[in-house]
């Protein structure tokens, strides 16, 4: 009988970007309306790494799925937009905390 392996890595997307995850990493990705400690399913997934090669979607894999459970929402720190134009006493100061939600990959189902 033959094992069913689990992937080694997913290319996944959410929130306009591409990450690569791997089973058991914590990462930020752009915030999420979830509640920490809860389950979320990523079913974008674009491409699935294995030992035996790659499976590339178009655009996306068909019946992959990356679950992953929240831990936390916050704000990354603080960035400070400061703008000038010199000799016209023209200036411009401004803050600005993007906001994001960790997760960590429980498993990756290909």
């Amino acid at each position: 009988m033959k094992e069913v392996e689990e992937p080694m890595y997913a290319i996944i997307e959410t929130g306009g970007k591409q990450y690569k995850v791997e089973a058991g990493e914590a990462l930020y990705i752009e915030k999420l309306d979830v509640e920490a400690d809860s389950e979320i399913t990523f079913d974008k997934v674009i491409a699935v790494g294995k030992d035996d090669g790659i499976v590339v979607g178009a655009p996306y894999v068909d019946g992959a799925t990356v679950t992953a459970k929240a831990i936390k929402n916050g704000k990354a720190k603080k960035v400070v937009v400061f703008t000038y134009k010199s000799k016209k006493n023209e200036k411009r100061k401004k803050g600005h905390r993007q906001p994001y939600t960790k997760v960590e990959i429980a498993s990756i189902n290909a």
